[in-house]
């Protein structure tokens, strides 16, 4: 069965658990501040490890301390869906223990 987009008001709904992330261009996003590149870094593989467990991936961008998640459902005509905000709570779960912001 496909993944059925989020009407507007379930996608604010989600937002407000999820401190930090905002909907934009059909997307949901967060970039996260981290204490250096290698943190950063790290990060990144830990998403990425996430992202195969679930089968679902985010463009994930690294800078120099910060790393930006942006995310949608390709398989639901680019909208956002409930995978994507399964996506977002596991990578909030795993930030902290990086020392994201």
């Amino acid at each position: 069965m496909a993944a059925e987009p989020l009407s507007q008001k379930e996608i604010e709904d989600r937002l407000r658990e999820l401190p930090g992330w905002a909907f934009e261009d059909d997307r949901i996003h967060r970039t996260y501040r981290l204490g250096s590149h290698v943190a950063a870094s790290a990060l990144v593989a830990h998403i990425a490890a996430v992202q195969d467990e679930l089968d679902h991936h985010s463009d994930l961008t690294l800078g120099y301390n910060t790393v930006r998640l942006s995310v949608n459902t390709h398989g639901a005509g680019d909208a956002v869906t409930e995978s994507d905000f399964t996506l977002a709570e596991r990578v909030e779960a795993l930030a902290p223990a990086h020392g994201a912001h």
